[in-house]
């Protein structure tokens, strides 16, 4: 079982949920949709001189359903490559549910 979080431009929201659900048999998840910080980039504040916001997904999946999630987020950041899109992937330890 595989945790998958995703951080990323509000710009490229609809094409990653897109994807993934896409890619994914019955994709569940829980969404941020409005998150704010600094990354590499610069500032993500939602403010009129750091107008532009992060969401943040998160996801737990099976290991196959979690490479096929990778590689949809990767086929969306290969057509927006200037969009922040960071992917982690970490093993879940204990699942109860």
């Amino acid at each position: 079982m595989k945790r998958m979080e995703i951080i990323a431009n509000r710009s490229v929201e609809a094409e990653i949920i897109e994807a993934l659900e896409s890619a994914v048999a019955d994709f569940c998840y829980t969404i941020l949709p409005r998150i704010q910080g600094k990354g590499k980039a610069g500032y993500r504040l939602g403010t009129a001189i750091w107008p532009e916001l992060n969401f943040y997904l998160i996801s737990c999946l099976g290991d196959e359903d979690a490479g096929k999630a990778r590689s949809a987020v990767a086929t969306v950041k290969e057509r927006f490559p200037r969009e922040g899109i960071k992917l982690f992937v970490t093993e879940v330890r204990e699942w109860v549910g």
